[in-house]
């Protein structure tokens, strides 16, 4: 989906420049790198939850994650992980979903069976049993100083949220009616088409909508500078 590029169009020259210049590393890039002389790390380099198996502690200028931390079987631990890897003086830049406009109060997630995790930015209180505040996370890690935690919605349009009793049974009804077609399809079973019919006709009754398939981002990023001794 891009997902580096539509948040890099936000984020501009100057961002780039100053945080993603150095050694990076970007983990759970898929095919779309923040930064062409990045080092890529995907499923298909290794187990981002034990990434020290992988690289030397503080050998990067900057770890880079978007989209990448949800999937994590324990979220503290990997974070702690990613977070040795950075340089004293350098920055970790995660990007991850915000509960209440990707997952829209529904769990598990209706748009990525996936997600392990939700993520908030300063809520007391949240709907989701597995909720994460994740600038509290990152600002719990030794020596880190947040440089920015902010909200990026850019293109989202809150009007299309849907709260409805309807759309609360049809977004439940959607997750168990994909697990069920994912099963199914493992062994073998077309499903293809039943599940696109069953798909426009929750839409047109209001089913939740996930707006990041177009050019909506709908995620919270947090930038943290490592202090420490040289």
């Amino acid at each position: 989906m891009d997902e580096a590029k539509k948040t890099n169009s936000i984020r501009g020259e100057e961002f780039i420049n100053r945080f993603l210049s150095g050694r990076t590393i970007d983990i759970g890039c898929g095919p779309d790198l923040v930064t062409p002389h990045a080092i890529p790390f995907d499923k298909e380099q290794g187990d981002a939850q034990s990434i020290l198996n992988y690289f030397e502690p503080a050998s990067f200028d900057c770890v880079h994650s978007s989209h990448c931390l949800e999937h994590m079987q324990n979220v503290e631990s990997a974070l702690c992980n990613w977070w040795a890897l950075v340089k004293p003086g350098g920055y970790l830049v995660v990007v991850v979903p915000d509960e209440d406009l990707y997952e829209q109060g529904f769990w598990p997630s209706i748009f990525n069976i996936d997600h392990k995790a939700t993520f908030n930015l300063g809520k007391r209180e949240s709907w989701s049993p597995v909720s994460y505040d994740i600038e509290a996370l990152i600002k719990a890690l030794p020596g880190a100083e947040i440089l920015e935690a902010r909200l990026q919605n850019d293109g989202y349009d809150r009007h299309l949220l849907r709260r409805s009793a309807m759309s609360r049974f049809l977004g439940r009804w959607s997750s168990r009616r994909q697990r069920s077609f994912d099963q199914l399809s493992r062994i073998g079973l077309p499903t293809y088409r039943i599940n696109l019919w069953s798909h426009r006709l929750e839409t047109v009754l209001g089913k939740p909508i996930d707006q990041t398939l177009g050019a909506a981002v709908a995620q919270i990023q947090v930038v943290a500078q490592k202090h420490g001794s040289h």
